[in-house]
């Protein structure tokens, strides 16, 4: 490829070569010619005929599948740089190779029957391929989640240190986000339809024509074209065009997984600047052009920013959808044209990178440890005080004495950079009557996360197993999970 044009960074850095096909000319182009064949099949099928004569004959219907994948793309440009019309260029370049069928290709469509037929067409394959890339995701995040389920880390709230929870337990957060994108998906997926065949203004008024009169025999044309396209059904009424408010929807459920994405980067981002996880990192890969030493999270950062471009690129189709006048207009085209695909190879890009990290993603128990016995103390005073009363201390003498050790041990950490004392403090101190190896079996990690281990059980078992079970055998996606 030629290095004097721009080329998207989407499809040479971040998009699959599954997701590039999708929105490849031939695929779109193959397409179009499939919903030739399936108009010119339903039109025949339905006794199409002109004095007695049928109009489409199964000669020419063979002769147009012959010649879907095999498309003579120099013919459609050059007759475009004619006519400047894509549609009618490709009908004339398809008449070209089938002569015998060249004068009932299109018959009674207008353009938006391949245009948008095919963008549904191609909108379904790309949320398939969404579908099963977040699936491998989840799967990746539930084995993450069940392995790191025990291992006690400090929790934040405000980025503070808070009451612990489990590395596996803070898993499940990015987990069920993702899981929440899974139900939008699937539900959007369920209820794309074909626009099917409805003229100029959504009143099949052509094919009142051509079947003189007919609707009995209409009301069977977009239930026939919809079946041979792989789908139940068409929308019911449309204009000229189907409802923009699809892409919308569509565009939505892309802007849901990038957010979930980009919370589970950030966090990952923080927690390696902890030293607590860290990304997948290659054996030659350099951090920084300068400081030769640094391990930068590039993927996770990567994820981030391409998923800013899919929450703001949502807004393009709900803006079109919102502007688009009575039965048609033409200023959705351009922007369909970019909106759509690019937000799915970004996602796309997103989900991949989201199983890399996943899937590579390190963690270091000790130095997770470490932190989280530099604060324990702190969140051991409850059970210390209740140990000092045991002892026969006075419970509302022992709160105000930790209060105070506690803000002097907090000013030995903050103030003087040194470690957390409280625990010599507390033994220090007769009050508490308590030795430091009696107040130490305070300390145990394992005795502050609560139910988290459970939690993580619980969720993966009841929530995520069925739904990986269910995709394993929809999808064919290896999901190797037990819990």
């Amino acid at each position: 490829m030629g290095t004097d044009r721009y080329i998207s960074p989407l499809s040479e850095r971040y998009a699959s070569k599954e997701m590039q096909y999708i929105f490849s000319q031939d695929m779109k182009f193959t397409t179009w010619r499939k919903l030739w064949v399936a108009l010119a099949e339903t039109e025949m099928e339905l006794g199409l005929s002109e004095n007695g004569k049928p109009v489409i004959t199964q000669e020419q219907i063979d002769e147009l599948k012959a010649h879907i994948d095999d498309i003579n793309y120099d013919v459609a440009k050059a007759r475009e740089k004619e006519v400047r019309h894509d549609v009618m260029s490709h009908v004339y370049a398809y008449g070209q190779q089938c002569p015998k069928a060249a004068g009932i290709i299109h018959l009674g469509a207008t353009s938006c029957y391949v245009g948008d037929n095919t963008d549904i067409i191609i909108m379904r394959e790309a949320l398939k391929l969404v579908h099963k890339k977040l699936v491998c995701v989840i799967d990746e995040l539930a084995k993450f989640a069940k392995e790191y389920k025990d291992l006690p880390t400090i929790a934040f709230t405000h980025f503070q240190p808070a009451q612990p929870t489990t590395v596996g337990k803070r898993a499940t957060l990015w987990l069920n986000e993702f899981m929440l994108d899974l139900e939008d998906l699937e539900y959007v997926q369920s209820t794309l339809k074909l626009l099917g065949s409805k003229g100029t203004t959504g009143t099949q008024a052509s094919f009142l024509e051509l079947f003189d009169g007919d609707n009995e025999t209409i009301d069977k044309i977009d239930p026939m074209i919809a079946k041979k396209m792989g789908f139940e059904e068409c929308y019911p009424v449309s204009g000229q065009t189907y409802s923009r408010k699809v892409d919308t929807r569509v565009a939505n459920v892309l802007a849901g997984i990038a957010a979930s994405a980009h919370k589970m980067s950030n966090d990952i981002r923080l927690l390696q600047h902890l030293k607590q996880v860290e990304e997948p990192f290659e054996k030659s890969q350099i951090g920084s052009s300068a400081m030769a030493y640094k391990r930068n999270p590039m993927r996770s950062e990567r994820i981030a920013s391409l998923a800013d471009y899919v929450m703001v690129d949502a807004l393009n189709p709900a803006i079109v959808s919102s502007t688009q006048w009575f039965e048609r207009t033409l200023d959705d085209s351009a922007n369909k044209r970019l909106s759509i695909p690019e937000g799915f190879l970004a996602t796309d890009g997103i989900l991949d990178l989201c199983l890399n990290v996943v899937d590579g993603l390190v963690v270091y128990p000790k130095v997770i440890y470490k932190q989280f016995m530099s604060e324990i103390p702190f969140m051991a005073t409850e059970n210390i005080m209740m140990d000092a009363v045991k002892n026969g201390g006075n419970r509302q003498e022992l709160h105000e004495k930790i209060r105070t050790l506690s803000m002097e041990a907090g000013k030995t950490v903050k103030v003087e950079g040194k470690e957390n004392n409280l625990v010599e403090l507390i033994a220090a101190d007769p009050s508490f009557n308590l030795t430091k190896e009696e107040i130490e079996k305070n300390l145990k990690p394992e005795l502050y996360v609560g139910r988290a281990p459970y939690q993580v059980e619980v969720y993966l078992r009841d929530v995520v197993h069925p739904v990986l079970e269910k995709n394993r055998a929809e999808l064919g996606v290896t999901a190797d999970i037990t819990v």
